[in-house]
């Protein structure tokens, strides 16, 4: 028999851990060296995993739903003369069937257990089409899909029926309140965000600074530059501006651009600036500009554009999240005028919030007399890691921001 060759999770991976997703391959296929396999995903991105040879993927180590940790034996490859040649039978209709002789929970994986307490479905009577006739979570998804479907049916049976008096509701022993809910089972990407908030919360002590910034000279500049930049193919939006004013204000205090480690902090001499994305409901993604110190307001705002609609359409790769030193949450983009504090993005020193860009009544000196303006307005946080960073260092550095926005030359 032919030596077996290990799918290996990579070594270097973006994000707090990797779930296995899906296997593209089934056991029994050939497979060619560079072919996807199976698709890992993170907090952050979803990565296809090559095979590492030619063959046939002979083992599945791990199921859709396994934590897989960097270098994990995810399955291996054997060789064509060694290995099973051939298509592996197609997977078995989904039914929920009673066994004899039912499996201990205890001997099924964690991805397979969870699914059991979501769906409250004994993986013991549920037909496994792994290896050995394991039972995968594939296989626990299409029993509840089933199952829901044989609900959705009885459903449909009884509507046609006479209306029944109500059945008795769940009642709250504290309050006699009706209880109703339902559950939502995470998904791998919800719950490597919630660790890595938590995790974040309970390294660092979060202090936040507000100051407010006008927007009247970058919105000027953009009216005389959007329409060049759009012939072009490059809309430039407020967010570009922001990015440029970091890179300034990192210019006059380096030390926000760093990372705290026990004996040193350590400052980077490259500002690779992410900027958080959101996906809807299916949570938020930092993509980064690298190298933002070099450059332009065009440069950032095509690169920007660029990562922004790779985010939206799920094409990151794990180089394109890779390497942040900053992080902007542009959370006014929804509607919040001010969110504090915004956790920071470990190992990180600091993040910054930029709020709802609105009109306000502000008082402004013109020629030593003051007068009351209408100007659009933000107010904008700096969040730091207080170990690294104190209130004298953060307000200097939201001064330079703030100054920067305000003063922008044509």
């Amino acid at each position: 028999m032919g030596d077996l060759v290990d799918i290996n999770a990579p070594v270097e991976q973006e994000g707090t851990k990797a779930i296995v997703r899906n296997w593209l391959k089934r056991i029994g296929e050939s497979v060619k060296s560079g072919d996807p396999l199976v698709e890992l995903e993170t907090d952050k991105v979803t990565q296809e995993v090559p095979a590492p040879a030619d063959g046939v993927l002979k083992e599945i180590l791990m199921e859709n739903g396994d934590n897989a940790t960097p270098g994990a034996v995810l399955g291996r490859i054997g060789s064509r003369v060694a290995g099973i040649d051939q298509p592996a039978s197609p997977a078995p209709a989904a039914t929920v069937e009673t066994s004899s002789a039912p499996r201990q929970v205890s001997h099924f994986s964690p991805a397979v257990r969870r699914a059991a307490e979501e769906y409250g479905i004994d993986p013991a009577t549920v037909p496994g089409t792994g290896r050995d006739g394991r039972v995968t979570r594939a296989d626990m998804d299409r029993a509840f899909a089933a199952k829901a479907e044989q609900f959705e049916a009885a459903a449909e049976a009884k509507a046609s029926e006479p209306p029944a008096a109500p059945a008795p509701r769940a009642v709250s022993a504290d309050t006699g309140a009706v209880l109703r809910s339902r559950k939502i089972p995470h998904s791998g990407m919800r719950t490597a965000i919630a660790m890595h908030m938590l995790q974040s919360v309970t390294s660092a002590p979060h202090v936040t600074a507000v100051f407010e910034a006008d927007f009247s000279a970058i919105m000027r500049h953009r009216e005389q530059h959007k329409a060049k930049l759009s012939s072009e193919g490059v809309t430039l939006s407020y967010t570009a501006y922001i990015v440029s004013a970091c890179v300034a204000a990192m210019r006059a205090v380096p030390e926000v651009n760093s990372r705290w480690h026990d004996d040193a902090l350590e400052v980077f001499d490259d500002i690779n600036i992410g900027v958080g994305t959101a996906l809807g409901d299916k949570g938020l993604i930092v993509p980064v500009i690298h190298q933002a110190q070099h450059l332009s307001l065009a440069g950032i705002a095509a690169r920007l554009q660029e990562l922004t609609a790779r985010a939206r359409s799920n094409a990151l790769t794990s180089a394109d999240v890779r390497g942040g030193t900053f992080t902007i949450s542009n959370h006014g983009v929804s509607g919040s005028l001010l969110a504090a504090p915004i956790i920071i993005n470990q190992p990180q020193s600091a993040i910054l919030g930029v709020g709802k860009l609105e009109k306000r009544v502000v008082v402004r000196e013109i020629d030593d007399v003051d007068t009351i303006q209408i100007r659009p307005m933000a107010y904008v946080s700096l969040t730091i890691d207080h170990r690294a960073l104190d209130g004298h260092q953060t307000n200097t550095w939201l001064t330079h921001f703030v100054q920067t926005l305000e003063n922008w030359t044509q």
